[in-house]
């Protein structure tokens, strides 16, 4: 790890550095922690940005940075006694950038929040809580002083610009399986405008974008030791968006009984307790903020992402696999079928989402 504790010596840093060891379980950037020598000084994270995914890290940097000071300047404003432990801080480079360029790769540091933990699976509970904390999590970037923050990856989450991708993959054909797969192609498509419902609501004025993470799994909540909340991590796609996508989202992950990727379809469905559970906790926080309209539209949020992410997969597979890690030649494939089949369980349970969104 001696190149690792170099890079960090380039970082503006607290305390003499001891060792560095990997860390965390993150699919886009390597991470480790950076240990110093004393328990007076804080310990530090250090991340190799996956520079083909984040292709302007100015951007990415820079929005990083105003993120994490509107939520301090938030907490700060609610008197929270704890704000090192409630966002991030981020480190700059020892000559001012947010980030070091080594000649190959693009690193950055932000202060270790210590005592803290993860969790990889949402019990209802879990659920509750990070509902809220999602929730709390918006309603920060409420306001007259909201920073303007760029796309990180543009499009992530626009829906005609997923569908426009799936056609030029189906037009190129480039590996030879559409034929065996049309049917499933034209059953997607025949909901193409259905799931393209937001991004017209927005056009006409009657459907807010506003400041989203983008990637709201359990796993990016940091807790105490006794499961409190402590803050929302891993900011790289937080960017203008629909709560409705961050709420479909994490409903898409840890609202489904079976694996993203279950080959048995008897597996997959709606966790009913999850949903409820994170509704109610997202709605206690962000509900001051929500409109009409995004509170009816949550249900919604859940099959877009769902059906986005089909799309997604299927494209990838059309074009040969070419974005997702596969563990076999008809891995996308699977992931596609799976997640047509929690999609038709959310279809299957709208009445009943609708109904408790109601009473709340």
């Amino acid at each position: 790890m001696a190149n690792i504790i170099e890079i960090a010596s380039k970082f503006d840093l607290t305390g003499n550095v001891v060792d560095a060891k990997p860390c965390g379980s993150g699919l886009i950037n390597d991470t480790y922690l950076i240990t110093t020598e004393s328990d007076e000084t804080p310990n530090y994270i250090l991340q190799r940005i996956n520079h083909s995914i984040f292709t302007d890290v100015d951007l990415l940097q820079e929005n990083m940075l105003k993120i994490t000071n509107h939520i301090r300047k938030r907490l700060k404003e609610a008197g929270a006694s704890d704000i090192d432990r409630r966002t991030l801080t981020v480190i700059p480079a020892k000559d001012g950038k947010l980030y070091y360029f080594d000649g190959e790769s693009y690193w950055r540091v932000t202060i270790a929040i210590r005592d803290c933990v993860t969790h990889e699976q949402g019990t209802p509970e879990m659920a509750y809580r990070t509902g809220r904390a999602f929730g709390e999590f918006h309603a920060y970037f409420i306001g007259d002083d909201v920073p303007v923050l760029g796309e990180t990856i543009p499009d992530f989450h626009n829906m005609s610009a997923r569908l426009r991708q799936l056609d030029e993959a189906i037009k190129a054909d480039k590996v030879g399986r559409l034929a065996k797969v049309q049917p499933l192609v034209d059953k997607m498509l025949a909901r193409a405008e259905e799931m393209t419902a937001a991004e017209r609501l927005y056009a006409e004025g009657k459907l807010p974008k506003r400041i989203s993470h983008c990637d709201t799994k359990v796993n990016n909540i940091l807790f105490d030791k006794d499961d409190n909340v402590l803050c929302v991590i891993d900011l790289d796609t937080t960017m203008p968006g629909f709560v409705l996508s961050d709420f479909g989202d994490f409903m898409r992950t840890a609202g489904n009984t079976g694996a993203e990727d279950d080959p048995d379809l008897s597996r997959v469905g709606v966790n009913m307790e999850v949903f409820r559970a994170f509704t109610k906790g997202y709605i206690e926080t962000a509900a001051p903020m929500l409109t009409d309209i995004e509170k009816k539209m949550l249900p919604f949020g859940a099959k877009l992402l769902t059906y986005m992410t089909a799309v997604r997969f299927l494209t990838d597979y059309l074009k040969g696999d070419v974005y997702f890690k596969i563990q076999h030649p008809e891995h996308n494939l699977q992931r596609t079928i799976a997640q047509l089949e929690l999609l038709k369980s959310f279809d299957e349970h709208t009445e009943e989402m609708d109904a408790y969104i109601a009473s709340l």
